[in-house]
């Protein structure tokens, strides 16, 4: 399995369609853009080739806190709906596992919707434990 990071556009853009199926609220107009402006705080695209294109992708940003030193944190990992259940979720984890090491990074981490059961069982099926629970609140912005 061929995973790599994005690096032109037409990479990047041929990642919307399995993206769309994790982040529906963007737009196929808007994606790009999206990408290379959040590409400047370190975030990166990193997919998985199929036959006919990316059919897992997965963004991701280096990051440091106090409380884990520097970690890798996954913003999104999906893989399209027909090709579930092929490994390509768990390849994908493990590159990104792969690849926090290769960066100096002790741990990974990634926040996950609790309507999205499957996808726990998943990330506990390939080592991952759940720790803790994201709260949030809108600002007026919001």
């Amino acid at each position: 399995m061929n995973i790599r990071i994005a690096t032109s556009d037409a990479e990047i853009s041929a990642c919307y369609p399995v993206m769309r199926e994790l982040r529906p609220h963007i737009a196929a107009d808007e994606f790009l853009a999206r990408v290379q402006a959040q590409a400047g705080a370190g975030y990166r695209l990193a997919f998985l080739d199929g036959v006919g294109g990316p059919v897992a992708v997965a963004g991701f940003r280096m990051q440091e806190n106090l409380a884990w030193g520097r970690f890798l944190y996954v913003d999104d990992l999906v893989t399209c709906a027909t090709e579930r259940s092929k490994g390509h979720g768990a390849a994908m984890l493990s590159w990104l596992k792969d690849y926090a090491a290769g960066q100096g990074c002790a741990e990974l981490h990634l926040d996950s919707g609790i309507q999205r059961q499957g996808a726990h069982r998943f990330y506990e099926r390939e080592g991952m434990k759940m720790l803790f629970l994201h709260f949030a609140h809108k600002t007026a912005l919001g």
